[in-house]
């Protein structure tokens, strides 16, 4: 075989004409100091503020401090392969999560990694955890209800799609509780719900995740663990995450409910990280910026404009009391920035008043326009019969002699407490809410003993719903009580009464 030279020249040519250089500029710089969830970078002078960083053996960190000579970053991993001199990297993007529709039924980490064996998260999307709220113009005001299934809070403080109403209460009297009981009352609602835990033992979530699959919950739900056990730069962001993950639904024209449980705790690790980056400690040790914390992740709450689809993101803010100390640091910011708030008492709780919601110092700040028709014609009066009765209730007990108004205003308070307890888990359908408190408001259990009320109640919904099931179906479809709907529910409560009593 015979090689020419003149094809061989040829070929070498057409190979230096193709040939190109391809140059990928990568900026690196190096660990100064790290330690406690920290490190200090020297090197990265381009870097963003909230950039990703990258650090060797698989590690995440998030530039938060950009100082002159340094940038101080928060891991989101283990630090203790990580020494000074190591190289880090910047990725160039702003940090953010997966989200969309393959996030429900699933359990992940702040960062949008799965935590439940149930393989890769396959999103086609990812939001900035870090968006700016939308302004006055994208949204309009909270008309539409979402119902929470609790008496109590669907009858005087309702909640309406796009609202922020917080939580309050002290440890261990519920206040989980009710975040749940609304996730399970969103069932057949079209909500999509993220559930927040900061900060949690791990026992606890796990049943928190076991009530949702046996009440087929998960269906509609995220489930967003940052546990104690993780470090304070996880539970830092973990909010963030199911903020951006509720933002997706509210752009696309879907309505979404997203629980932070707890703020305390958030504020806690943020206060923990912004010591370690020798940020000045402010009231209570808490860096100046706490409030800015709080009003950043919440203002992103909305129910947007006809001309954006109408889509809502709720939250549900929890916050925890030390002592019943309604007006502590951060209680306060946060009642300030939402909605309204339900604060849990726990003299109540402890009194067998559950859940214990105290009706003076709860309020709703959108108020009726969170209610159907229905709900407000039977519940006008209710809160202040009830606040009148806690007031009458603590002055009775230093009279012995009482005129006939008080004994009955006495007797009808205590009977609508009774009505308006109820078990956990157990959330009701609106229209079986407004038959019951139809029953008490209108004076039906005045003559019941009030040790009665619980089994009557029972009684009263399985006997409406067999025999006068057409008076529910009345109330979900008119969404308002009109001279049949009032005359054949005065009936029926007349006919179960009377039974009852016989």
């Amino acid at each position: 075989m015979e090689v020419k030279a003149k094809e061989i020249s040829t070929i070498l040519k057409r190979q230096i004409e193709q040939f190109e250089v391809t140059t990928e500029f990568e900026e690196v710089g190096e660990i100064i100091q790290v330690g406690d969830g920290i490190a200090r970078v020297y090197g990265l002078e381009n870097v963003m503020s909230s950039e990703l960083v990258e650090f060797p053996h698989g590690v995440f960190g998030m530039a938060l401090n950009l100082e002159e000579d340094n940038v101080g970053c928060i891991l989101f991993g283990s630090e203790k392969y990580l020494k000074e001199g190591d190289p880090v990297k910047r990725t160039g993007k702003v940090m953010q999560v997966p989200v969309g529709e393959a996030l429900i039924g699933r359990v992940v980490n702040p960062l949008g990694q799965p935590l439940d064996g149930k393989g890769p998260i396959k999103a086609k999307e990812f939001y900035q955890i870090e968006r700016k709220a939308l302004g006055v113009v994208a949204r309009q005001p909270v008309k539409e209800p979402l119902q929470t299934g609790i008496k109590a809070i669907d009858s005087m403080i309702p909640i309406g799609r796009g609202q922020r109403e917080l939580i309050i209460g002290d440890r261990q009297i519920g206040k989980s509780t009710i975040a749940i009981d609304t996730i399970l009352n969103q069932k057949g609602q079209n909500v999509y719900c993220i559930y927040v835990a900061i900060g949690q033992k791990g026992s606890t979530i796990s049943k928190v995740v076991q009530t949702f699959e046996q009440y087929g919950a998960m269906e509609y739900t995220t489930v967003i663990l940052s546990s104690a056990n993780d470090p304070a730069p996880l539970q830092y962001i973990a909010p963030y995450s199911g903020a951006a993950m509720g933002e997706y639904y509210r752009d696309n024209k879907m309505h979404a409910l997203c629980v932070y449980d707890d703020l305390s705790k958030h504020a806690w690790a943020y206060r923990q990280v912004s010591l370690l980056l020798r940020r000045p400690p402010g009231r209570e040790a808490y860096p100046g910026d706490i409030f800015y914390l709080h009003s950043r992740l919440l203002e992103r709450a909305a129910k947007l404009s006809d001309e954006l689809g109408g889509g809502s993101l709720t939250a549900l803010p929890i916050v925890e009391t030390q002592a019943g100390d309604f007006s502590a640091y951060i209680p306060t910011n946060v009642i300030s920035i939402t909605d309204g708030q339900i604060y849990l008492e726990p003299s109540l709780f402890y009194g067998g008043v559950r859940p214990s919601i105290n009706v003076g110092l709860s309020v709703s700040r959108v108020g009726g326009n969170a209610q159907i028709k229905a709900m407000k014609q039977v519940a006008g009066k209710l809160r202040l019969d009830l606040a009148q009765y806690r007031e009458l209730e603590s002055f009775a007990k230093f009279s012995s002699e009482l005129d006939k108004a008080t004994q009955a205003q006495l007797s009808r308070g205590q009977r609508m407490v009774e009505i308006l307890k109820q078990d956990q888990n157990k959330p009701l359908p609106v229209e079986k809410q407004i038959a019951v408190i139809f029953l008490g408001t209108q004076g039906f259990l005045d003559q019941v003993p009030v040790q009665e009320i619980q089994r009557l109640e029972q009684e009263f919904l399985q006997y409406i719903e067999t025999k006068h099931s057409h008076l529910l179906k009345g109330i979900a479809e008119k969404k308002a009580i009109d001279e049949n709907l009032q005359a054949g529910l005065t009936a029926a409560c007349q006919e179960f009464v009377g039974s009852f009593s016989g």
